[in-house]
């Protein structure tokens, strides 16, 4: 991801963190400049050390992460890159609250837990969070506890909603990140990050950073290869050379977190629809497909009335090695899907377009078939490109993580609107 150049005008700063500065920019109505540092600290800055090229490292690190949340359709406060060592973000009132979620036990874990082995593995991810209060040593608080502090920040008090939605949000963040670093060969094994409340839109968004020292990576599984801060964490003696190892390790995590952006598994979905009275139904599914970032094509062909040229076509998107989902489109009488299901091994999905005045008898020609055949039949159009996209975000992290994400989005959804409706009822 290529920085944006332009000079900003910084304002005052409004705080700074061990490794970040945060600036308020005048010319930029609702935004701040997150400035990293060179600096890396553990124990709550009870071991402090410079890092020349850290600041650069580290905010690669993060705005690739935060990209990809973001097009995934996690709502983060990320808005670009500016320079080598900074990026802009939406300005929040920050949670004190550092959530924490955990795929294998180790670390801080092991010691509130004696008993617990290492490599324990939490199924599904464990959510923790920690009152941040350096003061002291960023508490463990309960939900209880986080509910009866009554915080407000922007005009939103977190209560049993928030909390919900900050917590179901930072499981789905982890699962995207964990799938995400597996193609990598990477054990995303914890992860720790913060929420905001954005000053603009009232609501709450991932913020802060997320970096190399937010999380544990362990190449392969193992914990000796750890590539992230602990490696600094464990030094016995900080020299030189200890903290040339230390900058190779976050050297090496900045260059594969850009290739989290890329994937080398493609697909794409072809419809094939009995006529061209069906295109509007079938422009539905490409919309749909377009949103999980899955190519798609349209053709017209009929089982019916033209068999060999619907297995020619069929022919011709198996032959180029592409991934395929074929998607029949056929009303009155689907003798599509069914043809394609017998002669061919990829997946076959019925979507048939149904009138008012015969779809209660036309849909068992998609649901009734002979023996020997495959194909499920979805009758939405959004539901047939989701069904797609489920088959490839098997093998497609960026595909899996807009599903992820889109489940998410939806939970929130109704999870906002029956505080709504209690609110109004009360």
């Amino acid at each position: 991801m290529a920085p944006v150049a332009t000079e900003l005008k910084l304002g005052k700063k409004i705080s700074e963190g061990k490794t970040k500065e945060v600036y308020e920019l005048p010319d930029v109505a609702g935004c701040v400049l997150m400035q990293s540092k060179d600096q890396i600290t553990a124990g709550n800055a009870a071991r402090k050390d410079h890092m020349e090229g850290k600041a650069a490292i580290s905010n690669t690190t993060a705005t690739c992460v935060f990209q990809l949340l973001h097009e995934s359709g996690i709502k983060t406060a990320f808005v670009r890159k500016h320079g080598d060592t900074a990026f802009i973000a939406a300005q929040c009132e920050m949670i004190p609250i550092e959530w924490v979620c955990r795929r294998i036990a180790t670390g801080s874990f092991l010691k509130r837990n004696p008993g617990v082995k290492e490599g324990y593995k939490f199924y599904p991810p464990k959510i923790e969070m920690f009152y941040k209060d350096d003061a002291a040593n960023d508490p463990q608080w309960s939900e209880e506890q986080l509910i009866e502090a009554k915080f407000c920040f922007a005009g939103l008090t977190i209560g049993q909603t928030e909390v919900d939605i900050m917590a179901h949000s930072t499981q789905a963040i982890f699962e995207i990140l964990e799938k995400s670093w597996l193609p990598q060969n990477c054990t995303l094994v914890d992860m720790k990050i913060e929420f905001g409340v954005n000053i603009t839109t009232k609501e709450i968004v991932l913020a802060d950073v997320i970096d190399n020292d937010s999380w544990r990576l362990w190449p392969s599984g193992d914990r000796s290869q750890q590539k992230d801060k602990q490696s600094y964490r464990d030094l016995k003696e900080v020299t030189p050379e200890a903290l040339q190892m230390v900058k190779r390790n976050f050297e090496w995590v900045a260059e594969r977190v850009e290739l989290l952006l890329k994937t080398k598994s493609h697909g794409r979905v072809v419809v094939l629809m009995g006529s061209s009275s069906d295109l509007g139904h079938c422009e539905k599914i490409k919309k749909a497909c377009a949103n999980f970032g899955i190519p798609c094509e349209l053709r017209v062909t009929s089982a019916h009335k033209g068999p060999d040229e619907t297995l020619r076509i069929k022919a011709e998107y198996e032959g180029d090695g592409i991934p395929t989902v074929f998607v029949a489109v056929a009303g009155s009488s689907n003798g599509l899907g069914p043809v394609l299901s017998g002669n061919t091994s990829y997946p076959v999905v019925n979507c048939p377009p149904l009138s008012a005045d015969w779809g209660s008898q036309d849909v068992w020609s998609s649901l009734r078939l002979p023996s020997g055949l495959g194909c499920p039949t979805i009758l939405s159009p959004e539901g047939a490109a989701q069904f797609a996209a489920q088959i490839f975000g098997l093998s497609n992290h960026l595909v899996w993580a807009k599903l992820r994400s889109s489940m998410l989005n939806t939970w929130i959804s109704l999870k906002q609107a029956d505080k709504k409706l209690r609110e109004c009822t009360l």
